[in-house]
């Protein structure tokens, strides 16, 4: 009896384990960054939304007159609808671009696979306004185009159809985008099973077939997460709709910025700023749904 008293020693007596301090401290920095710099202004973001303006003052009292505001104003309802379709048109565009390449880079790329990767990043080490700019000079009215157009006698007059329109916006959006879209997409790419490949032929079946059954559902994860990219970026985007759209055309970007900027409507900046966010999570969630990033 006293033998097994010696060897089960009492729960009390037993050594604690030491905490985890390493994995605390660790954590604290990012937690601390996140808090600071995102969650907080989440906060404010959402207080300010809430407020309204009266006289050009700030009136702290809870109301959903902005929202009200928003969503009854027939010109802030079309700006939504407008925002939403370039943004669901700039990521369709992108996902027909970024296929063939990231198939033909993550299959086909050999040995060159890291330099043509390295070749779509490339355009991001540049400024964001250098690439914008550099549509402005190919589309403006004395620009590239237009001069390579009469060079070979298509024009005879430069032509303005090509700047400041919603052609011009989207364009540029697909341009300055897509390396967001095809990286995930080669990542995808990569990790396809060439044996399903090589048992899709065996059995005779049409490269469109293998392409619909076979190669896109298990491609489709690098699709969604290239997709919420493309998609988020373009709806919060406010600069290239300034320098190629036009005044017509203008996103729930430009909105936002002349409301904390010319408008001093803060409040009503935020409302718009939160329902932008709420669009992004919405299409963010539908993309975890599926369990698209969970194979990335």
């Amino acid at each position: 009896m006293s033998s097994s008293l010696t060897q089960f020693p009492h729960p009390r007596s037993r050594r604690r384990l030491p905490l985890p301090v390493g994995l605390y401290a660790t954590l604290l920095p990012p937690l601390l960054w996140m808090t600071l710099l995102y969650f907080v202004p989440i906060v404010l973001l959402m207080s300010y939304s809430v407020w309204r303006l009266e006289a050009f003052d700030i009136v702290k009292d809870f109301s959903f007159v902005n929202f009200r505001t928003i969503f009854t104003n027939v010109a802030y309802r079309t700006v939504i609808l407008r925002t939403l379709a370039t943004a669901l048109g700039v990521t369709v565009i992108d996902i027909l671009i970024a296929l063939p390449l990231g198939y033909w880079i993550g299959r086909y790329g050999g040995r060159y696979r890291a330099l043509l990767t390295l070749l779509v990043i490339l355009p991001l080490w540049s400024s964001y306004l250098v690439r914008v700019f550099a549509w402005k000079i190919i589309l403006g009215y004395n620009g590239v185009l237009n001069s390579a157009l009469m060079a070979v006698g298509i024009l005879q007059e430069p032509s303005q159809v090509f700047l400041y329109n919603q052609f011009s916006t989207i364009l540029t959006f697909v341009h300055v985008w897509l390396p967001f879209m095809i990286l995930p997409v080669i990542t995808a790419f990569e990790r396809l099973p060439q044996d399903l490949l090589e048992v899709s032929a065996d059995l005779n079946a049409p490269p469109w077939t293998t392409f619909r059954r076979v190669v896109l559902p298990l491609v489709t994860p690098g699709i969604l997460a290239g997709s919420i990219n493309v998609f988020s970026l373009t709806m919060g985007d406010f600069i290239t709709p300034s320098l190629v759209g036009s005044a017509n055309g203008i996103l729930l970007g430009n909105v936002i910025s002349s409301q904390f900027g010319v408008s001093y409507n803060w409040p009503l900046g935020a409302a718009f700023a939160l329902v932008v966010m709420l669009i992004v999570f919405a299409g963010l969630a539908m993309v975890l749904r599926q369990g698209a990033l969970d194979s990335l």
